[in-house]
């Protein structure tokens, strides 16, 4: 019996394989059937256009080393154009985080929360994250007109649903021994998830909003080049001028790059910060 099963076994990986075979060679014949009418309807043709991919990026580093001895005044000048986006992008983040905050506590099924609200709180996020912020920018500026208030909202709505889903799963693989003590004790709801649920998510919830500020900053970037003001608006400006402003487009990328590393340096040291010091305290409780 046992090796008529091994055989089945056998069998049925084999088909599967089979199967997956099959799968991929009728993609790859779908893909290959295709190139030729696509890349025909493609004026400058995919081959010849790939040979020209760094083309752009090579007139900008070229600009730019042809510039050199003004790049450092160049960076000093679109600071300010990099705070703006740093501002946006820290605003959006705050009450994004926040909101999601809200959201994941009562979307997670093992913190005693209402059963009738995780499904609705579920859904409301998927709607949240389903609208790019670009879509809910434009949407915003044709409301509000054309500032940075309608960027940090749509980034804030946005991350909102995309943190609020993180801090769930999260929250989903906490110990639930501390909460139980805390409720034998007669702690209130809002009692266990400060002092049982809390302490658990804080290093992982402090990693996701870091990143998520990261994003945000491109995001909010990205907004600029629909008038909402920062680094973007110089770099819809540098771009579209095309030659002759390349060494003030790779200044803007420096910038961008630079405050990115900085945002990954700040959360690696605030997360060592935090479970350093939680292990201190269990080690005094202990």
């Amino acid at each position: 019996m046992i090796d008529t099963l091994r055989v089945d076994i056998v069998a049925d990986e084999r088909r599967r394989q089979l199967y997956s075979l099959i799968v991929m060679l009728l993609l790859g014949a779908v893909v290959i059937a295709g190139y030729g009418q696509s890349n025909e309807m493609n004026s400058g043709h995919f081959i010849d256009g790939l040979t020209k991919f760094f083309d752009y990026p090579g007139e900008i580093a070229t600009e730019a080393w042809q510039h050199r001895a003004d790049f450092f005044d160049l960076l000093v000048r679109f600071t300010p154009a990099l705070i703006e986006t740093l501002n946006i992008a820290g605003a959006a983040t705050i009450l994004g985080g926040i909101g999601a905050l809200v959201l994941a506590f009562l979307s997670t099924r093992n913190l005693d929360v209402w059963p009738a609200a995780i499904p609705v709180v579920r859904r409301t996020m998927d709607i949240m994250r389903a609208f790019p912020e670009l879509i809910i920018a434009l949407f915003l500026i044709f409301v509000l007109g054309t500032s940075p208030v309608p960027a940090m909202i749509a980034v804030a709505f946005h991350t909102s649903g995309a943190l609020g889903k993180l801090f769930s799963e999260v929250n989903e693989n906490i110990d639930r021994k501390p909460i139980h003590g805390l409720k034998a004790c007669g702690a209130s709801w809002i009692q266990r998830m400060r002092f049982a649920v809390f302490p658990q998510v804080l290093p992982n919830y402090l990693s996701y909003f870091m990143l998520r500020f990261e994003i945000n900053v491109r995001a909010s970037a990205i907004l600029g080049f629909v008038g909402a003001g920062g680094i973007g608006t110089e770099l819809r400006r540098t771009i579209g001028w095309g030659k002759g402003v390349g060494d003030e487009t790779m200044a803007l990328f420096v910038l961008l790059i630079l405050s990115i590393f900085a945002i990954d340096q700040t959360s690696s040291y605030l997360r060592r910060k935090v479970m350093t010091t939680e292990r201190h305290v269990e080690g005094a409780r202990a």
